[in-house]
């Protein structure tokens, strides 16, 4: 995407289904399990696929999962406007404000609060089945909006 494709036509702003939503966070979520199944790829070896095991060496990595959405979320937000995932489904996330390319440091808000939402057992992704403009609580909190391509 260049930033040409970042400007969205105003005219034609069509909120993004929540269906579209739930398969660009299924992709983005497989793909940052296959990655970090080969960053842990060495340890998952040693325990020969005892299942207990390779938890345990997830769990022992949690922190650096975390760091890797983070990093994730935000650069792809920022940069391109979506994840992997939200460029497959077709959608991608705006300024609330202007309707524009999203700023790093909200880029940097939505990432942090979206592990939040995650972690708090995806009550922060509930609550967009309850606004009109279907945002999560890290879109509240950074100001942003996903819409169709």
């Amino acid at each position: 995407m260049n930033d040409e494709n970042q400007n969205v036509n105003i005219d034609n702003l069509e909120l993004a289904t929540q269906r579209s939503r739930v398969g660009a966070f299924i992709i983005d979520d497989l793909l940052i399990t296959f990655i970090t199944i080969l960053m842990l790829w060495e340890h998952i070896l040693t325990v020969n696929g005892d299942f207990m095991s390779i938890l345990m060496i997830m769990n022992d990595a949690f922190i650096q999962i975390l760091v890797l959405k983070f990093i994730y979320q935000t650069f792809f937000i920022w940069y391109y406007g979506a994840t992997v995932g939200k460029i497959i489904v077709k959608i991608k996330v705006i300024d609330f404000n202007n309707f524009g390319k999203v700023s790093l440091s909200s880029a940097l808000i939505r990432a942090g609060m979206r592990i939040v939402s995650e972690t708090i057992f995806y009550i922060g992704f509930i609550i967009s089945y309850y606004t009109d403009s279907r945002q999560t609580l890290h879109d509240k909190t950074a100001h942003t909006l996903v819409v169709n391509v």
